[in-house]
């Protein structure tokens, strides 16, 4: 049986009505999952979605219930997040474990790479980008239900618990010395940060490139919630910081909005104070962790097979990119062992 045959058979066996599949295609690029879109015809009706489904082997090993259980926990929260439809764990129709939600059609990614992806709009989605995490960072991940699968860090232990997974990434993907890296883990770990001011649902990837807007300045969806995980709610806002996403312009956020208009936003939304300590330590982290991810897209490209042109460029340009970017911060940290 085709796949689409296959998705039928799933949807109709948990509708319990014949289901048709239409318009198959498979979505490039991801690093963790295989990702699809379809329509499903129910009778008269037809379901816009997307089938995420665990490849072969994987870039970035992640749990498939977190990102699924993440869209759960924000679908009805008022985060735009697409409707979670159904999770699969069992090896059934689809061979492999998967889920399947809600397709949103209205919306475009930015490159993170343009210059000016947002043009006359950036102000505005930069409100509701940083409002958003805000929202995140603030909600109590008491009840929701990624708490159920998520472990739960003490407030003091969210930093350690983040870079020593990291680190292990770093050591187990390593195909060449990476100095500058290894001198930002000894700093981070010489020099902890204070503890969480709260525990948080983190998206772990919140970035540009990673949400879908309008083009008319509103977001449209927040997206790959693969790397979602309990912590620190600074790891997101380290990370949506990161000079990396700047679009190439040095005084805009994400090439949005100037850096205190951020944080000021993303204070006002989380009800939590930024303390500028904790925040540089983030900050670095989120430097570190990006190394990490480019040296698997490395070693993957030169080693495990992959032939995607973007872990190439992830292992090469993104990652002497952070290598600056650590460089500069190592450099600019003052009080610091």
């Amino acid at each position: 049986m085709s796949l689409s045959e296959n998705i039928a058979a799933y949807l109709g066996r948990l509708w319990g009505e014949a289901v048709e599949v239409e318009n198959l295609s498979r979505i490039p690029g991801g690093a963790s999952r295989e990702t699809y879109r379809f329509d499903a015809k129910l009778g008269s009706q037809t379901k816009a979605l997307i089938l995420r489904r665990d490849p072969v082997g994987s870039l970035i090993d992640t749990d498939r219930r977190l990102e699924f259980l993440a869209y759960q926990s924000f679908y009805d929260l008022g985060i735009p997040v697409p409707e979670p439809v159904a999770l699969e764990m069992a090896e059934t129709e689809l061979e492999r474990p998967f889920f399947i939600m809600g397709r949103i059609d209205i919306g475009k990614a930015a490159s993170p790479f343009t210059v000016e992806a947002y043009g006359d709009h950036a102000a505005a989605i930069g409100h509701q980008f940083f409002s958003y995490l805000g929202q995140i960072a603030k909600a109590d991940p008491k009840g929701m239900p990624i708490s159920t699968v998520a472990p739960a860090p003490s407030l003091d232990t969210c930093w350690s618990v983040a870079l020593d997974y990291w680190a292990g990434v770093i050591e187990a993907d390593l195909l060449h010395p990476q100095p500058i890296v290894y001198a930002a883990i000894r700093k981070l770990r010489r020099n902890p940060p204070p503890p969480a001011q709260k525990l948080s649902v983190v998206h772990g990837d919140y970035r540009t490139g990673n949400f879908l807007h309008d083009g008319l300045g509103k977001i449209t969806a927040i997206l790959d919630w693969e790397m979602a995980h309990l912590g620190d709610p600074l790891e997101d806002l380290g990370w949506a910081l990161d000079p990396l996403w700047g679009h190439y312009d040095p005084t805009q956020v994400s090439g949005m909005l100037p850096r205190d208009e951020a944080l000021a936003l993303w204070q006002a939304q989380s009800g939590l104070e930024i303390d500028q300590r904790a925040l540089d330590w983030w900050s670095l982290f989120n430097a570190v962790k990006g190394q990490a991810i480019w040296t698997s897209a490395a070693k993957e490209f030169r080693t495990g097979g992959g032939t995607d042109p973007v872990l190439g460029f992830s292992g090469w340009y993104t990652a002497r990119r952070h290598d600056k970017i650590i460089a500069d911060r190592l450099a600019s940290l003052e009080g610091w062992k």
